[in-house]
């Protein structure tokens, strides 16, 4: 069928390769499973494990008792750690303060998220210079900030005057100086020039640089031509500075591709085949030309297929032939991590290439989090518990050094425990390097290299670009250090003992019981026992996309008639075709007419009160079996809101998905309804209190969410026993015509729940039939309008009318903003769903320092969306 093949069409071939496959594989399974190997994988010797500790123990006491302003970020994420009040609003404060162009705003967000901070507490507890200078900002704030002055007695007291006197254009620059010297702790430069002097101080001690172009994900077209000639100047500035004949010593660059294009991600492969290959090869071939590395930059889970293949291409490139200074990070907190690994030695024996590999805990954990939970994955890309990852970064350090000259490893760790490990686990061999932070972990690496029988590499991880760019970064920074179970964080509280922190973490893991964390549930069960989270389709698995593209094929037949479930209607039928493609007819139509309305009205309102003496607890089951009908046929009803609502593939399993949480939402809170029971009152009296459904609920529903409100509407009415007569919009009735079908096949009776298509006429026949006890309506203002009046003149008990309308829905955005997330963020609500969402932005209202950048942002971006054949 066509519609699966262009399902696939834009992915790449599965092809046989049996270790991406495996790599899959590994990336569905259950979390227990994958940490009992990695267990296996980094377990080690008890004499090996007595040198790793006695190594660790050691390096991490010379840590802590090194003086403060060894310690300078180190010390201020412990001091201000996310665990604190303070921390966070740091946090929230940093990531937007030095991209806000006009000083009223900038003054509103220090107001906004330092006003409520205990920052006095803080002052004097560290050792640090920069934290104490920091917190001597964070406190000029004057009016803003309450100096507890019985507790700090004439020092509060003297800068709450010295403030009040200076003003808050000097706080504002105060603060600001803080922010920019925090700033300059995490980027080496603002320039590449700036950047490569500033490194020469540290390359005379022996330290190598990876120099990281700061830069989120390209919007537009032209950013990813900005970002390709930042790149561009960049490799050229480092391979004019570069010394030394050995290429694994001298300088490199990392690359994130999500730079380099605006569509970086799995459904638009051809795209990237055909536009960020070519722009990949120029880059790396200047690089190769100039006897630098360059490392691609892991980013999200969703990406790594994309970038495997890239990478394939890449190494298999004529341009790049017989060139070892390709590299690839690798992130040990995805649970294939081990697996991409294999898949890279492989590559590079059958090519016969040595591939650099930078091994990185991670930094996207908390969206990875999210993100599986938001789209209903069956279990999560990452490990759930901290301990995991850092037994799976080990076992990756072991297979990267037993890869030998397949691989040369390169270490990013602060963690002293892993260090001692990789040493322990390299034995004499040398061919290997560690990555630290710009402006973190000096401390450590400074002991370890003072170590002179070791003889290991040591290279900078140096982020370049401007304040403004730097801010996405330093929060990923603040996230990943700042947190309580952070290596660098807890290497600072005395309260945790040394032994603690250099234990090893295969060891604690494996007395931990169970593996995956509990308090994050699984996505399936995230609302708890009460209820099932609906299945979601992880679109960026190409397995799993081939399966269901599989499942459409053999599920969706074209032809279907929707017709009603009730009465004997006279219309002939009409013929429906796909919004994409009028030419394509996709099935008929019988629509009700006059009387086979009043037929529907008498059958629903005669099955009312046997629907409504059912026990809730077998209404809330026939929702229940619903719900679990929709999701065994969800490729079939993928197809028929594709092809008859016109929804892209993303928007149809959002669409599903929302039904059959309708489903199983509204069958808990039937059960939550408060049963039959007697109430108090006077001697000799009998008072029941009791709920029951109303009559029989005309449903009439939208054709932007064909299947989610179609369904919404009918399980709220059916729940609390009413029965339902469900009118869809004329665009969509083939979809609702299986979703009635479906109800059926569950157990609700076929004369509580009826079906009929028709236009604006049947709804309006509808409402007006005297045998109709409420309507559920979603659609235009002026149309709930028409009903209101319409239910408002008929005889006997008045009907409920739910009404759900549409709106000029409005994002206001200020300075504070980053542009590329308003972009990300308008482009989702405006045109999702064929831009007829009920929450659709509308209005887009801007401040206008910043107006003119998000436009032309915006424009980009639209220029970038695939418009055609969903």
């Amino acid at each position: 069928m066509a519609m699966a093949a262009r399902i696939l069409e834009d992915r790449p071939p599965l092809g046989a390769d049996p270790l991406r496959a495996a790599m899959r594989r590994a990336h569905r399974a259950d979390e227990a499973a994958t940490v009992a190997t990695l267990l296996t994988e980094a377990a080690v010797a008890p004499e090996q494990r007595a040198r790793i500790q006695a190594r660790a123990r050691r390096l991490a006491e010379r840590v802590r008792q090194a003086g403060g302003d060894q310690l300078g970020v180190e010390a201020f994420l412990h001091e201000y750690s996310l665990s604190t009040r303070e921390g966070v609003m740091l946090m929230c404060l940093a990531e937007a303060l030095l991209r806000i162009p006009d000083p009223q705003t900038r003054d509103r967000l220090i107001r906004d998220k330092l006003s409520l901070g205990d920052w006095a507490r803080h002052l004097g507890q560290s050792e640090s210079l920069f934290v104490n200078a920091s917190t001597w900002g964070l406190m000029l704030t004057g009016r803003l900030i309450r100096v507890d002055l019985e507790r700090d007695g004439e020092i509060g007291a003297r800068f709450a005057r010295l403030v009040q006197r200076l003003g808050e254009p000097v706080v504002r620059q105060a603060i600001e100086r803080s922010m920019r010297m925090l700033g300059r702790h995490f980027v080496l430069g603002q320039t590449i020039d700036a950047a490569i002097r500033r490194a020469r101080e540290f390359e005379q001690k022996g330290y190598r640089y990876s120099y990281d172009m700061l830069g989120e994900g390209a919007k537009t077209t032209a950013d990813a031509v900005r970002y390709q000639g930042a790149y561009r100047d960049a490799i050229a500035a480092i391979v004019k500075a570069a010394e030394g004949d050995d290429l694994m010593a001298r300088p490199s660059v990392s690359i994130k591709l999500s730079a380099l294009h605006p569509r970086y991600e799995l459904a638009q492969h051809r795209r990237l085949e055909a536009e960020l290959l070519p722009s990949l090869l120029e880059l790396l071939t200047d690089a190769r030309a100039g006897r630098i590395t360059v490392t691609i930059d892991a980013e999200e889970a969703d990406r790594l297929e994309p970038s495997l293949d890239l990478f394939e291409r890449l190494v298999t490139a004529p341009q790049l032939d017989r060139w070892d200074g390709l590299g690839l990070a690798v992130q040990a907190y995805q649970k294939r991590a081990l697996h991409v690994i294999a898949w890279l030695e492989d590559l590079a024996r059958r090519h016969r290439r040595r591939i650099p590999v930078r091994l990185v805990k991670g930094a996207y954990w908390d969206t990875e989090i999210k993100r599986a939970q938001e789209q209903g994955l069956n279990g999560y890309p990452v490990f759930t518990r901290k301990l995991a990852t850092d037994v799976s970064y080990l076992a990756c350090a072991r297979r990267l050094l037993a890869g030998g000259d397949a691989f040369y490893p390169q270490f990013a760790t602060h963690n002293a425990q892993t260090l001692a490990s990789i040493l322990e686990f390299a034995g004499n061999r040398r061919a290997f390097e560690f990555q630290r932070l710009h402006g973190m972990g000096e401390a450590l690496y400074a002991d370890l290299r003072a170590e002179a029988d070791l003889g290991v590499a040591c290279r900078v991880y140096a982020p370049v670009g401007s304040h403004e760019d730097l801010l996405p970064y330093l929060v990923r920074r603040l996230l990943e250090n700042g947190a309580n179970s952070s290596f660098v964080n807890r290497i600072l509280d005395p309260a945790i003992p040394i032994e603690t922190l250099v234990e090893d973490p295969a060891l604690r893991l494996a007395r931990l019981e169970p593996k995956p964390n509990p308090k994050i549930p699984l996505p399936r069960v995230l609302y708890g026992a009460g209820r099932v989270n609906s299945r979601g389709i992880d679109l960026a698995d190409p397995e799993e996309l081939a399966g269901l593209a599989e499942r459409i094929e053999a599920d969706f037949a074209p032809g279907l008639m929707a017709r009603p479930t009730a009465g004997n209607s006279r219309t002939m039928p009409w013929t429906t075709y796909d919004p994409a493609d009028r030419s394509r007819s996709i099935g008929s139509v019988v629509a009700a007419d006059a009387a086979t309305v009043e037929e529907a009205a008498m059958v629903a309102a005669r099955a009312f009160p046997a629907w409504d003496r059912t026990a809730v607890e077998a209404r809330a089951a026939c929702l229940e079996r619903a719900a679990d009908l929709y999701e065994d046929n969800t490729p079939e009803l993928l197809a028929w809101c594709v092809r008859e609502a016109g929804k892209t593939l993303i928007d149809a399993v959002a669409e599903v998905r929302e039904a059959v949480d309708f489903l199983r939402y509204y069958a808990g809170e039937a059960r939550a309804v408060v049963p039959p029971h007697e109430l108090p009152g006077p001697t000799g009296e009998s008072n029941q209190l009791a709920l029951h459904g109303r009559g029989v609920f005309a449903t009439i529903s939208p054709w932007n969410f064909p299947l989610a409100i179609f369904t919404g509407q009918i399980a709220a009415a059916l729940a609390v026993g009413n029965a339902v007569i469900a009118k869809p919009a004329p665009q969509t009735p083939l979809i609702a015509s299986r979703a009635v079908a479906l109800l059926h096949q569950a157990g609700v009776p076929e004369d509580a729940l009826i079906l009929l298509p028709g236009g604006p006429e049947i709804g309006a026949r509808l409402v007006e039939s005297t045998a109709i006890a409420g309507v559920a309506f979603t659609g235009s203002t002026q149309t709930a309008w028409r009903i209101n009046r319409a239910l408002a003149t008929k005889d006997g008990p008045i009907p409920a009318l739910i009404a759900e309308t549409g709106g000029q829905n409005a994002m206001l955005v200020d300075s504070s903003a980053l542009p590329e997330q308003v972009v990300a963020d308008v482009l989702l609500s405006a045109f999702r769903s064929a831009g007829q969402r009920c929450s659709a932005l509308r209005i887009l209202c801007l401040q206008d320092t910043i107006a003119d950048r998000v436009l032309e942002m915006l424009a980009g971006a639209m220029l970038e969306l695939k418009i055609g054949d969903p």
